[in-house]
């Protein structure tokens, strides 16, 4: 999991850095709550934050005009954004995959991912689009990945609109599909052990990184440092979230064959490639390589999905986990 925190200036978004958050996204809460930031602000940012963190700018909730958020969407490409988050609330399913396809040919060109993204709480709004339609909306407009969120701002958050077993669902299947999963509303610190079982890829925050846990003071680095550091916790598996699942890592096991590194990528990569590989033979075996405890149970869920076994696991002394799979 990465750390994303939304930042509305230069100030709060070197606090983000300092305090370790992966991904700085770019808003302008005084516009709207996920209103989107001006231009040269995501310019002046992305070139004070180090390469090694990713950028991104949301649209927020974007009007039914194709050719208005095409626009948009060719100028967050062309500021060099990592990513590009693009919402709906009150649009018909056709006309936004209609305006996610006409976005995914305005990023050509460009390496921004395209990011669909549905509210929670769209049940909310007379005509919202059902956020559980999430994963088929992100495949039918050609996205990169997704993001669920939340629009309602009065104490309720993410999981009080869509439970944990749904979410890790919806996020499950967009790994299988090879797309980036983030999840953000009003997310607190008491949310991370399911937040880790889930397993997004990104965990987005704004409240839980600001001055006293809230969102409409400034982004704090001590705040970030403690969200990422408890995130930390749960992917090295040194705070356990899991019960149910014994993930033997013991020192014997096996390797080689086909060996897929899925060190430092995101689990829907890693999935992603484990799928290729069992379209491609059926009967392999294949080494996966982890530094992610997380990833592991996840691993773990898609061979039981799927039928094949796990033949060994080991842990090697700098944290790496070896897995044996036969497809």
């Amino acid at each position: 999991m990465l750390l994303m925190v939304s930042v509305q200036n230069m100030v709060e978004a070197l606090e983000a850095v300092k305090g370790g958050a992966d991904v700085i996204d770019v808003k302008n809460l005084q516009e709207a709550l996920v209103g989107s930031a001006h231009p040269w602000l995501t310019q002046e940012v992305r070139a004070a934050v180090p390469a090694d963190r990713h950028v991104s700018v949301t649209l927020g909730v974007v009007p039914n005009q194709e050719g208005t958020v095409a626009m948009a969407v060719w100028a967050a490409g062309r500021l060099n954004c990592t990513s590009v988050k693009v919402g709906f609330v009150q649009t018909e399913y056709d006309a936004a995959v209609s305006i996610l396809k006409a976005s995914r040919r305005a990023l050509e060109g460009t390496d921004t991912k395209l990011i669909g993204s549905l509210f929670a709480d769209n049940f909310l709004f007379e005509g919202g689009l059902d956020p559980l339609r999430m994963v088929e909306l992100a495949k039918d407009g050609g996205c990169d990945g997704f993001l669920i969120d939340t629009l309602t701002k009065d104490g309720r958050n993410l999981f009080d609109f869509i439970p944990e077993p749904k979410l890790k669902e919806i996020v499950f299947e967009g790994k299988e599909l090879g797309m980036s999963t983030a999840l953000s509303g009003h997310l607190k610190i008491t949310d991370i052990d399911e937040l880790a079982r889930i397993n997004p890829d990104i965990v987005g925050v704004r409240g839980a990184a600001c001055r006293r846990g809230e969102r409409g003071t400034d982004v704090a680095w001590e705040a970030v440092a403690e969200f990422k550091g408890e995130m930390d916790l749960r992917k090295t598996g040194e705070v356990r979230v899991f019960d149910e699942i014994d993930i033997n890592l013991g020192e014997n096991g096996n390797s080689g064959w086909v060996v897929i590194d899925g060190r430092g990528k995101s689990c829907a990569g890693i999935i992603a490639a484990l799928s290729q590989q069992a379209d491609r033979n059926g009967n392999a075996l294949v080494e996966v390589i982890l530094s992610d405890v997380l990833n592991i149970y996840d691993l773990v869920l898609w061979t039981e999905k799927g039928g094949h076994n796990i033949l060994s696991q080991r842990k090697e002394g700098n944290s790496t986990v070896r897995m044996l799979i036969q497809l």
